[in-house]
């Protein structure tokens, strides 16, 4: 199934210039394709369409210590919902959490590395407000966090 998720402002990496009324059409856990809502609806005719609010752009590595929760799994849920779909390696600091992390499809990374929407490339999404704040967090093609 196709979906093209949109917004007012697309970027395709976080220093990239913003596409206005942009689009990303993920097919499974990939980006099909990167571009403008207009190219990406004539292109993949009866896709899904996700419309957001904000700016989308690649998902964030989260490279700091994990928020403190319950349980591993709240604690990588936590981290999707600050729109991060990888954490650095070192911050995952026992077997539970990795295994949390790995069962929601969240990267473990030796190290912080930019991250960009490329065609053919992983489905890691994140859309943020004016505030900054994440509205939504697509991991691997997944919707796994939207602010209500």
């Amino acid at each position: 199934m196709l979906t093209i998720h949109t917004a007012p402002q697309v970027r395709s990496g976080w220093d990239a210039e913003p596409v206005r009324d942009g689009a990303v059409v993920v097919e499974g856990d990939r980006i099909a394709a990167v571009g403008s809502l207009a190219e990406a609806e004539a292109r993949f005719p009866g896709a899904r369409v996700r419309t957001w609010p904000g700016v989308l752009g690649p998902g964030r590595v989260h490279d700091g210590p994990l928020p403190d929760a319950p349980s591993p799994r709240e604690r990588v849920h936590a981290v999707l919902k600050l729109g991060a779909v990888a954490i650095v390696e070192e911050y995952v600091d026992s077997p539970e959490l990795r295994a949390a992390a790995e069962r929601n499809d969240v990267l473990v990374l030796a190290g912080a590395r930019p991250r960009a929407l490329v065609e053919s490339g992983r489905a890691d999404l994140a859309v943020f407000d004016e505030t900054g704040a994440c509205i939504a967090t697509v991991c691997a093609g997944r919707l796994v966090h939207r602010r209500r």
